[in-house]
Formats: structure tokens, C-alpha cells, sequence
């Protein structure tokens, strides 16, 4: 194993800047799926399992969503959300019980609401509420994107080292190109985001800015 005295900021901006660095590239069509933009995990005022990276991340998000209905491609909304029990949360919910804890999530709560400041369609998104991780287990996501023969998917929200891992790994293990926008993934800590950007980066995902993600859906309409 390598050792370094570098941080995970640091690792990152290096893979980032190797002009030798291997992408998948995007496909013919995409579909935009953004995990868990809900006020438990965006709003700081509010809640200590909010976190924030990029000031402009809803901002950016809400731009990729106009650009994908311009296109009538697919847009996504995911949350999570629980019952009272607590018991489709599973032995995910085992380990804590506090007022912050995944599982305390309940439906009709704050927590639960998708931040007022997403620009969601309601007549033409599709939203899902997930129990776990990836935005693939068990929900109709994959049907989705097989309805829409997409082959890029393209992956929003939170947390990097989280929910938008498992979603990617999902994405790739399903054979679909998959792109994360840096700007528009959050997480707690630098170290966990930045180290998980890396990852990604070199397995699972092309990482980019999302400028040139909204470069790219601009010259689909052409």
C-alpha cells in the first residue's frame, strides 16, 4: 500500500489534473438522477445532518434539469424516508435511534421535504423514495432508464462517499456511462468527499465540471 502525506484534497486535484487520466465518455442519451436533495442533508439552518460543499450546488442542479426537460430527457428526484416503525429502514436502522438518525426520517416530516430552492416538475419528474444507498435497490430506476434506452447516467446530490458511490457503482455494474458533475456532490467532510472523488474518478465514473456537463446537453440540441 502507498503512503502519503497528502490530503485527500490534494490526491484528488492530482488525478484530476493528469491529462492521461482514461474517461468513459457520454453516451447518446442521458437520464439525470439527483439523490436526496431534502432538507435533512441541505439545509444547514436546520439540520446537523446537513452538510455543504459547493454554495451554487442547487443552482447547478436546477440548470441540469431544465437542459435534461429541454430535451425531454428524464429527470429524477430521489429521498428517503421512513416509517414509524423504523423497520424499512431494516438493520440499516439499528445502530443509532436519535432525533438525527436515518431511520427518524419520517414520512410528512421536514427532514423528508425536498429543499424549497429544487425546481421540480411535478407533472413530468419522477420521484422515488429509496430505503437504502443506491437509487437502483429496489426501486423502478432501471426500468426507467431501459424505457428511455438511456446509456448515461448522470448522478446529482448526496453524499459523495455515500448514497452517490453506491449509485455509481450500481450505474457502471449495469453497463451505463456514468458521470458525476463535481459541483454538484456534497459531503460532511473534505477528506470523505475529496477521497471518494477520487475514487470514482478512477474506477467507477467520469467526474467533470459541470460546465462541461451543461456544455454537452447544450449541443444535444443541435
Amino acid at each position: 500500500m502507498e503512503l502519503s502525506d497528502k490530503t485527500a484534497r490534494q490526491i484528488y486535484e492530482e488525478v484530476r489534473a493528469n491529462p492521461a487520466r482514461k474517461r468513459f465518455g457520454f453516451g447518446k442519451k442521458a437520464i439525470l438522477v439527483n439523490i436526496d436533495l431534502q432538507k435533512a442533508y441541505t439545509r444547514t439552518d436546520l439540520f446537523k445532518t446537513a452538510y455543504e460543499t459547493d454554495p451554487k450546488q442547487l443552482k447547478y442542479v436546477n440548470q441540469l434539469a431544465t437542459q435534461f426537460r429541454q430535451l425531454n430527457w428524464p429527470v429524477v428526484w430521489t429521498y428517503v424516508a421512513y416509517m414509524n416503525s423504523g423497520e424499512d429502514a431494516g438493520v440499516w436502522g439499528t445502530r443509532t435511534d436519535t432525533p438525527d438518525s436515518l431511520q427518524n426520517i419520517k414520512f410528512g416530516s421536514e427532514r423528508s421535504e425536498f429543499d424549497e430552492r429544487l425546481e421540480i416538475d411535478h407533472e413530468r419528474d419522477v420521484i422515488y423514495c429509496k430505503k437504502m444507498p443506491s437509487p437502483f435497490f429496489e426501486t423502478q430506476l432501471q426500468s426507467l432508464c431501459v424505457w428511455h434506452q438511456a446509456d448515461t447516467v448522470i448522478l446529482t446530490g448526496g453524499s459523495t462517499s455515500g448514497c452517490i458511490r453506491a449509485a455509481a457503482v450500481d450505474s457502471l455494474s449495469r453497463g451505463y456511462r456514468t458521470i458525476v458533475p463535481e459541483e454538484c456532490v456534497a459531503d460532511k467532510h473534505e477528506s470523505y468527499h475529496f477521497a471518494n472523488l477520487t475514487d470514482l474518478s478512477l474506477k467507477y465514473a467520469d467526474v467533470l465540471p459541470v460546465a462541461e456537463v451543461l456544455s454537452w446537453l447544450a449541443a444535444q440540441h443541435a
